[in-house]
């Protein structure tokens, strides 16, 4: 896991430099949550295919392509919610605003991903633990 949090991390910041990139450049056009919602879908893709490759060494599907934004959605609600604390309650500008606000998403985004990215093995099933019989509890079907 320690491997995978790495590759993780490495990946983060090549994602968050592609983010940044094009919340840039949707600046320019279109206000700040709209360039950071352009730009969260559009990284969010690259996200996907290097952290299938590289992080969990997983071949991507249709499915987990279709689930891995899970993984992405307290990272964008964070940020989301981190931008505009930053840049309407504090008042600092909006340039840099989400390279701070990404940086309090981070161990939840990998602890998502990792469960979208990569198969669960089914639990053995136990036993109920012994129950002193009572008669009232008769009517209680453990299973």
């Amino acid at each position: 896991m320690s491997r995978q949090l790495v590759m993780f991390a490495v990946i983060g910041v090549v994602n968050t430099g592609t983010y940044y990139g094009f919340y840039l450049l949707f600046l320019t056009g279109v206000p700040y949550l709209a360039a950071h919602v352009l730009a969260s879908l559009l990284s969010m893709v690259g996200s996907f295919f290097l952290n299938a490759r590289f992080t969990y060494r997983t071949p991507p599907t249709w499915r987990k392509f279709l689930l891995f934004p899970l993984s992405n959605a307290t990272n964008f609600a964070v940020t989301t919610a981190g931008l505009y604390v930053i840049v309407d309650v504090l008042h600092a500008g909006s340039r840099f605003a989400p390279l701070l606000a990404s940086l309090w998403a981070i161990p939840a985004t990998f602890v998502v991903s990792r469960w979208v990215m990569l198969p669960r093995t089914v639990p053995a099933r136990h036993e109920p633990a012994a129950v002193p019989h009572d008669d009232a509890w008769d009517c209680i079907k453990l299973q």
